[in-house]
């Protein structure tokens, strides 16, 4: 059975695949290239993807980073089409679903959403569902830099707190766009935002939101 990560998975690959190497994205000074190697990097360089957490690793990552995106485009897609190696923690399906739904579904979002006539994609509620239920868990660490409180909710009045503080922010839409908020990409985010004037400000144009 295919599961969210598979699907988000091989969707990012043909989008990657569709746009060509130099197309932009969503990350900042990224283009598809470098995401597709960033990618890549967190699968199969361990030894390297640490660096995107832990500031004393990031010199080991970015020059790992250097030498995946030198590497052929047409195979950085094909490794991230063919997944981890199997003795990746991300090749066991549980992990690969529980770490890698986030992962794709925004990633792909990235590509998606920086072109100029990207179009909303139609999600079923299984889906919102998968996405809130892993949102719920991560919105702490997401929104730990918030510069305001924040608070997000979904359309049917559920919650999750994803930083105390005051004032608050109540930001409202379905989960993947609340996850697109919490991840940093406020701008591409189809929410309502609930507050006080200047912390919504605050809250969208902060930088400081993700992971």
């Amino acid at each position: 059975m295919s599961t969210h990560a598979k699907r988000e998975r091989l969707l990012l690959a043909d989008l990657l695949e569709a746009a060509g190497p130099d197309a932009p994205t969503l990350c900042e000074g990224w283009n598809t290239r470098d995401l597709a190697a960033h990618v890549v990097v967190r699968e199969r360089r361990p030894d390297a993807a640490g660096g995107i957490l832990i500031k004393q690793l990031a010199p080991r990552l970015e020059k790992v980073m250097e030498e995946f995106t030198a590497k052929p485009y047409e195979e950085l897609i094909q490794l991230i089409r063919t997944g981890p190696p199997r003795f990746s923690p991300f090749s066991l399906k549980q992990i690969d679903e529980m770490s890698n739904t986030i992962e794709f579904y925004v990633h792909t979002e990235d590509v998606r959403r920086a072109q100029p006539d990207w179009t909303p994609r139609e999600l079923d509620a299984v889906f919102q569902d998968a996405l809130w239920s892993r949102l719920e868990r991560s919105a702490r660490l997401t929104g730990r830099g918030a510069p305001t409180g924040l608070v997000l909710r979904r359309p049917d009045g559920q919650t999750a707190v994803a930083h105390r503080g005051t004032p608050v922010v109540t930001v409202t839409g379905e989960p993947a766009e609340l996850l697109m908020f919490a991840m940093g990409r406020q701008r591409v985010a189809d929410v309502q935002l609930e507050g006080d004037e200047d912390a919504i400000a605050k809250a969208r144009d902060t930088k400081e939101l993700g992971i």
